[in-house]
């Protein structure tokens, strides 16, 4: 009886969320879908006028100039991202089980509060007359104000700190999983920190960079608004353009298109996350 309830539930369960992701996850990519193959009206947003214009505009180099800005800022957040979590995320592994609780919550703290409003709240710590620049001045490090606001560096401190937990939650699960005791054996044969760093840790946790990696490269390629408030909307990106296309020039076709394309980045990128897992399960079964 109590199996039977169990069964009857966990169908429930899953035909609920299958049906939500139906509803409101591809059903709403397939329209944008069929909308990047259509054409602009000059009556009506959308005319059902089939062409492959919208994709081919994209190769135009102005747009690839956009696309090439986003990612560019895209990837270095991504590193920067990788080069501050990988080491926390170490540590936080290797932390007693009575800890890890407590610095796994100030990891999510932040998921509790919208993204954007702690960006007006970081605005406040990077100002000229901000939290920062008082405290450097008070101690004497600084003669003068730090000009950060509106320069690549408040946009790539704003992505980084709104990322960095997407970083650390995927290397801390692969960190985890690793056998202190192939590390163990590697130094009783003679590998130093470097060797077991990148011979034995990073080849393990492969999967786990590609994981944080793609989570936070693909929303760094359309977070427009932290670009927009911390750097004063000086280089349009492709979460700008794209929201230009919607909502300022109402193309809503072309605006598809290059949302499309950012979808097509994104397979990619789990395809590539797919099969590094497959590799590694592989060594591991070796």
């Amino acid at each position: 009886m109590l199996n039977n309830s169990l069964s009857r539930f966990a169908i429930v369960s899953i035909g609920i969320i299958f049906v939500w992701i139906v509803l409101f996850a591809f059903l709403p990519q397939l329209l944008v879908f069929i909308a990047s193959f259509l054409t602009k009206g000059s009556q009506q947003m959308i005319e059902f006028e089939g062409n492959l214009e919208n994709y081919t505009r994209l190769a135009d180099p102005i747009y690839l100039k956009i696309f090439w800005d986003s990612f560019v800022l895209a990837l270095i957040t991504a590193l920067l991202c990788l080069v501050i979590a990988y080491p926390f995320a170490a540590i936080l592994a290797r932390t007693s089980v009575q800890w890890r609780p407590i610095l796994l919550i100030l990891i999510i703290i932040p998921f509790w509060t919208s993204s954007l409003v702690r960006t007006y709240a970081l605005i406040a710590i990077i100002k000229t007359k901000g939290l920062l620049n008082a405290l450097l001045l008070w101690l004497g490090i600084i003669s003068a104000p730090l000009e950060l606001m509106y320069t690549e560096t408040a946009v790539f401190i704003g992505m980084v700190y709104t990322l960095l937990p997407f970083m650390i939650l995927p290397l801390f699960a692969s960190i985890e999983k690793i056998d202190p005791r192939l590390l163990e054996a590697a130094g009783d044969l003679g590998a130093g920190f470097w060797n077991k760093l990148v011979k034995i840790t990073i080849p393990l946790t492969m999967p786990g960079i590609i994981a944080g990696f793609m989570l936070v490269f693909l929303p760094a390629l359309g977070m427009f608004y932290i670009p927009d408030l911390l750097g004063g909307a000086k280089n349009l990106i492709i979460g700008s353009f794209i929201r230009n296309q919607f909502l300022t020039f109402r193309d809503w076709p072309f605006g598809s298109a290059a949302s499309m394309l950012l979808t097509f980045l994104m397979l990619a990128l789990v395809a590539v996350y797919y099969r590094s897992q497959k590799v590694v399960e592989s060594k591991d079964s070796a």
